[in-house]
């Protein structure tokens, strides 16, 4: 299979999401390791190097946060994907171990469909160095040469930061911006009244292209997100 020489470890205390990730991530040919806490997580990491680590952040023993910390201090796991799991009642203030080297966020409930293509979206970055490719197929398409989206064949007309901001959400699709990355990317040296600026914007670009594809990841910061798979 395509996948057979990639290596995932899933680090969560819930046996349940453990059992429903394995199978579904064994069903696309990716060799899959289990552990149910921080601590035993990265004994495994350190035991097997896995190409990509689903980390859940709320565990026993230790938690996602302090074990993402680890991770990345070992020579030897650097290189490693990881990807935080975290219920969507969650202090998602908790999850600034974004800033600290964690590679993406995903929420739970967990899509099958959609955790497979951001886990081949992110070795593909990987593999890629880092650089960033084009984005996967979304509902949103952006028209650079007329700044405006389209949706289901509709123009939807944007004024330039909210088609700018749009754009920068599209360009990963399901990665989370944080909100410096945004201030930095779309509003650059510009004066900005404060993160509050951003969250204006957001509303307004939600108002037009619909509030299901623009995620807030409270205290981090927004992510663009299909959300037409059903819940499995």
């Amino acid at each position: 299979m395509e996948n057979s020489n990639e290596k995932i470890l899933i680090v969560d205390d819930d046996r349940d999401i453990l059992e429903f990730l394995s199978y579904n991530l064994k069903k696309e040919g990716f060799e899959v390791f289990k552990a149910e806490n921080g601590k035993i997580g990265l004994e495994v990491a350190l035991k097997v190097i896995p190409d990509l680590i689903l980390l859940d952040v709320m565990m026993p023993e230790m938690d996602g946060m302090e074990t993402c910390y680890q991770i990345k201090e070992k020579p030897e796991l650097k290189n490693v994907v990881v990807a935080f799991l975290t219920a969507r009642n969650e202090d998602y203030s908790e999850i600034s171990g974004l800033e600290a080297g964690a590679d993406d966020y995903i929420s739970k409930p967990v899509r099958p469909r959609v955790l497979v293509s951001r886990i081949k979206a992110l070795l593909r970055r990987k593999k890629n160095g880092g650089v960033q490719e084009e984005a996967s197929e979304t509902t949103i398409k952006i028209d650079n040469s007329r700044y405006l989206a389209v949706k289901n064949e509709e123009e939807i007309v944007l004024p330039r930061k909210e088609f700018e901001l749009l754009k920068l959400l599209l360009s990963e699709p399901g990665k989370v911006f944080l909100r410096n990355e945004i201030l930095d990317k779309v509003w650059g040296t510009e004066v900005v009244v404060g993160d509050r600026t951003i969250d204006v914007h957001i509303r307004k670009l939600r108002e037009k292209v619909g509030e299901e594809y623009i995620v807030t990841v409270k205290g981090v910061g927004y992510k663009y997100e299909e959300q037409n798979d059903e819940l499995l």
